[in-house]
């Protein structure tokens, strides 16, 4: 049984233990015959509104102890990373008991005047003016930091709206990505982590597997979904596939219940999936036309984006152009490549992407080589037997498969 497989549950409340003010059934006989086994509770929400102190109330009133110590919001972890990163004054959009739990930390919560962040949480008081008004300290330097952005939240009337949507509206007036503390990232399962030891068996308990089971599976643990309905993703090392379903939490002591092992992706779970482009150059003396990328210090075909509205033949000559210097025209396509191990990547911003890269047999038209260095630290013509060895681990593939489909007429 489920039960007997893990030491630490970590388990979601809206949706999980209750919904609205009314406790789902299982729950309370749950938890107590999980505390009873020797098992520790510990329970995870990204529900920015409360303090822990009110959700440990709410829990006494449906019947369920537990203390204050037992729960871990994005509202208490917001604060904590406030203090961690020596943030001492916030702007803050969410209700007075978020801003409480930020001053129990001793941060200053101010209205106007200067403030090093602003807060994004939950309010259904929430108005533009705040949205405004969090804007412009962010475009003035404050830090631009999310409680969670779950797009909605469980209730007795259907799904409610919730924090991501007031996160979105400020993201897109202000064009900076926030840093988010909630689920699926990673601040709050360490905060309920940190005082576990190390060979303690976890698993998280949720019914988003958007945010439950991508974050648990993002930290490293096991993750349970509590949800009827049936989830297809395309591929099977998918983040959001629970390792076991459950109608409700006593099915952990159903005898016919298992967790199922998965092997993680080698890969980051990324935020986009964005198109690109590369180009494959050769010059006269059959050399190849290779590019160093400031990012990385690592040499590989020229590169980028297509941007909206742009064709990739489009986007292959403005790439270049901008990059290089070098005026050039798509000629026959190489291949799309698709692999997430080798096109997924993390950018200093925090963001991830997955890039879906179409290349190019390319020729050059004319333009005088003059790199822009912002993007490029070196590009030079090599020889095929004479590659650089510190390449992008995906373009010597790219590379093969153009010289595969090459003729000496395309160069010439």
């Amino acid at each position: 049984m489920l039960a007997e497989e893990y030491d630490v549950f970590l388990i979601d409340l809206d949706g999980v233990i209750y919904i609205g003010n009314r406790l789902l059934p299982g729950s309370k006989e749950t938890i107590e015959k999980l505390r009873n086994c020797g098992k520790k509770v510990y329970f995870l929400t990204n529900d920015p509104r409360f303090l822990r102190q009110e959700l440990c109330e709410r829990l006494s009133y449906l019947g369920i102890n537990a203390s204050q110590e037992d729960f871990i919001t994005s509202g208490w972890a917001t604060a904590n990373y406030l203090v961690q990163h020596a943030i001492q004054e916030v702007y803050v959009i969410g209700t007075e008991s978020l801003k409480k739990e930020i001053l129990n930390q001793g941060i200053k919560v101010v209205e106007q005047g200067d403030c090093q962040g602003v807060v994004v949480g939950y309010s259904e008081n929430a108005t533009f003016y705040e949205v405004q008004q969090a804007v412009r300290y962010i475009e003035k330097g404050a830090k631009f930091i999310a409680t969670n952005d779950d797009k909605s939240f469980p209730s007795a009337d259907g799904r409610c709206v919730a924090t991501g949507a007031i996160v979105q509206a400020v993201q897109v007036s202000c064009e900076q990505r926030p840093i988010i503390i909630g689920k699926p990232y990673s601040h709050m399962f360490h905060m309920a982590l940190k005082n576990v030891a190390c060979n303690n068996r976890v698993v998280m308990i949720g019914d988003s597997p958007d945010t439950d089971i991508l974050g648990a599976h993002q930290y490293g643990i096991n993750a349970i979904l509590m949800e009827e309905k049936q989830f297809c993703y395309p591929v099977k090392c998918d983040y959001r596939y629970p390792n076991a379903k459950i109608k409700n939490l006593m099915d952990l002591f159903s005898p016919n219940r298992s967790s199922l092992c998965g092997n993680s992706p080698d890969f980051p779970w990324p935020d986009t999936i964005e198109p690109g482009v590369a180009a494959v150059l050769f010059n006269e003396q059959d050399q190849i036309f290779l590019v160093k990328r400031v990012d990385n210090g690592l040499w590989g075909l020229p590169s980028g984006h297509v941007e909206i509205a742009e064709t990739v033949a489009e986007a292959i000559s403005r790439e270049l152009c901008e990059e290089t210097g070098l005026i050039v025209t798509a000629e026959k396509l190489v291949g799309v490549y698709s692999d997430p191990v080798t096109q997924v990547f993390s950018y200093p911003s925090g963001k991830i992407t997955h890039f879906i890269t179409l290349c190019f047999l390319c020729r050059i038209r004319g333009g005088e080589l003059q790199v822009d260095r912002k993007e490029i630290s070196e590009a030079a013509f090599f020889d095929i037997g004479q590659l650089p060895s510190n390449m992008m681990v995906m373009h010597p593939r790219w590379l093969s498969d153009a010289l595969a489909h090459l003729d000496l007429a395309f160069i010439r």
